[in-house]
């Protein structure tokens, strides 16, 4: 039994759609506020190594895409299995660990090919790696925590799961780079 109510959106009012999804786009809003001065703190990094900006796009999309397709599996899962969160967490640690060494591998590979720099193929490389492992994770918890609280997952976790996994994986990357180059 799904213990949070499902509605036909299509019979449901405007007004409704937009006050349920509404608060969380406006944390959305704030988190990448946030991240925009995450990014300003490393400026010294960046500035050391202008090439390392080219990969923020990518380690963060990916990041994103690994987590968002685990979040809308596992939403579904929820619907239909009910919650098997334990199991469900182990395995998408082992697919995040796998996605992100594959992607850490081919993007540093990437790297090093275009900008022949070892510096930025490592960093590249090893921060896709862990914000692939991370990115199942987020992607489990914050659905799990909703659905717990008996409030539709698949509203709220998108948005809130989305920042979350920015903020986290620009600070590995940056955190990674500033590692590396200093």
């Amino acid at each position: 039994m799904v213990r949070f109510q499902l509605e036909d959106d299509t019979k449901e009012r405007l007004s409704f759609l937009i006050k349920q999804r509404l608060p969380w786009l406006i944390l959305g809003l704030f988190g990448g506020i946030i991240a925009t001065v995450v990014v300003a703190n490393f400026e010294q990094t960046l500035s050391k190594n202008i090439a390392l900006a080219f990969f923020l796009p990518v380690i963060i999309y990916m990041s994103d895409a690994i987590g968002t397709q685990t979040e809308n599996i596992y939403i579904r899962h929820l619907a239909k299995f009910k919650d098997s969160f334990w199991s469900y967490l182990a395995k998408e640690i082992l697919i995040g660990l796998t996605f992100g060494l594959f992607f850490g591998l081919l993007l540093g590979l990437f790297a090093k090919i275009w900008l022949n720099s070892d510096t930025v193929a490592l960093t590249v490389g090893i921060s896709m790696l862990i914000n692939g492992a991370i990115a199942p994770v987020v992607a489990l918890i914050v659905p799990e925590i909703i659905f717990k609280e008996h409030r539709d997952p698949a509203l709220g976790a998108g948005p809130f799961t989305t920042i979350s996994q920015d903020l986290i994986s620009l600070s590995v990357y940056l955190l990674i780079a500033t590692i590396i180059i200093f």
